[in-house]
């Protein structure tokens, strides 16, 4: 078991930390308590015992928790005596529902914690990502939002470079370019509209839009201090995934998921947004996200472009490259990159996906400081801004239209998320704009 001393030197117990959530995103975070000292593992829950019993099992294995207790309620989790902080990692249908279970505990006086920490995005729309936030607030409990990218060390170290040497001297950074790109989702939830809140956009737009302010803020800084968004123009669109082989696919995969030929989630989303940093000057970030990248694997890339400076990161860039001629029998997986896409040929290697994709300082430096009662900086209130920026894009892209700030969209749903955008439609409608606010 990981430990810690207080100043007297005698043995303190770890934070323990309760798992909500049982999925790909759970194990995740699992594996990067390897490394993280000073919490543990303590309780998992999921709609399901054996479930739940599972990823118990796996932290247990993995030597991040000892006697870990599985539960299927999770008012029961979090009246654990063991149980200080939760990590809510459930499926974004039912973000509010959890969070309320939690809050509901406390609030009692049935529970008692120090903090909880929300998996991103924060809601399906700016409704919910706000009612989670006000449900936590009124609980008193410290919260985070859980955006890994900006705990990743190539953008951590690479910001405190360019804010250090480039912008001290030449001035401030003014065009941020993030991208994230993979072949689709694990789970047949993301791939419903209805449950997911939308596309690529909602599900990973969220990274690369908090990336790029992230580059563009001081360091120690949130960005809504010092970024003032000004305009959003977005496109959408079913590109691959809408085809007739691949929605069979999904079709064959995912029983149930709504049909792609038809109502699609889109598989490709870009949006450009305008803001105003701290400087009153115009700063941009390009975000652009994909469910249709075919490659090695799951692609990151940034760029932070300044007066006299700029700097650019790819995960593809690996740790090392391998090669596996035709001639290997080769079984599939995702032993050397997530979403891996092949077993053969020149292939990178990413030797610790949770500390290289910022799992393991994120949760490292969320539960010291619940551990030491303190808010984290990339708390709830910017899993809000982030929701409301991209409802704004999702808005944008239905109507065509230039979006600008301040803009009321707290009763909006996109309409992917209703299942009523059609943009392979024969009527000769516009793509993105049959259904608007």
């Amino acid at each position: 078991m990981n430990g810690k001393h207080d100043v007297n030197g005698t043995h303190a117990r770890p934070l323990g930390i309760g798992i909500i959530g049982s999925g790909f995103i759970a194990h995740f975070h699992v594996r990067s308590w390897q490394a993280i000292r000073g919490s543990d593992i303590v309780a998992t829950q999921s709609r399901t015992l054996d479930r739940a019993r599972e990823l118990a099992a796996y932290a247990e294995d993995l030597r991040v928790g000892v006697d870990v207790t599985a539960y299927d309620d999770i008012a029961a989790l979090v009246r654990d005596e063991r149980v200080d902080a939760v990590w809510v990692l459930t499926p974004n249908h039912t973000r509010v529902e959890v969070v309320r279970a939690i809050c509901d505990e406390v609030a009692s006086g049935r529970a008692r914690l120090r903090g909880i920490a929300v998996e991103k995005p924060l809601g399906r729309n700016i409704a919910e990502a706000r009612q989670v936030a006000d449900l936590v607030r009124e609980a008193g409990i410290p919260h985070a939002y859980l955006e890994n990218q900006v705990y990743a060390p190539r953008l951590t170290r690479a910001r405190e470079l360019m804010w250090t040497r480039g912008a001290r001297h030449s001035g401030t950074p003014y065009l941020a370019r993030c991208t994230e790109e993979h072949s689709g989702p694990h789970s047949a939830w993301f791939w419903d509209g209805e449950a997911q809140g939308g596309g690529v956009l909602n599900d990973l737009m969220c990274h690369s839009l908090e990336a790029g302010r992230f580059l563009l803020t001081p360091p120690g800084v949130a960005p809504s201090q010092w970024l003032r968004p000004v305009s959003v123009t977005a496109t959408i669109a079913s590109l691959r995934w809408g085809r007739e082989r691949y929605a069979a696919r999904l079709e064959r995969e995912f029983p149930g998921v709504q049909d792609y030929r038809d109502t699609p989630s889109e598989d490709y989303a870009n949006a450009t947004y305008t803001f105003v940093n701290g400087d009153d000057e115009p700063v941009v970030v390009e975000a652009m996200t994909s469910w249709g990248y075919v490659g090695a694997g799951m692609r990151l890339s940034f760029e932070l472009l300044g007066p006299e400076y700029s700097m650019s990161a790819n995960s593809l860039s690996g740790d090392a490259t391998v090669f596996f001629s035709r001639n290997l029998e080769q079984a599939s997986g995702e032993d050397m990159v997530e979403k891996q896409n092949a077993e053969q040929g020149l292939m990178p290697v990413i030797a610790d996906e949770p500390a290289a994709y910022g799992y393991t300082a994120e949760n490292t430096h969320i539960s010291g400081m619940f551990a030491r009662g303190e808010q984290p900086l990339e708390s709830l209130d910017s899993g809000v801004e982030v929701t409301e920026l991209l409802m704004a894009a999702y808005y944008a892209a239905e109507t065509q239209t230039v979006v600008r700030f301040p803009v009321d969209l707290g009763d909006y749903v996109p309409a992917v998320a209703r299942r009523a955008w059609r943009p392979r439609s024969t009527s000769g409608t516009p793509s993105g704009t049959e259904a608007g606010a």
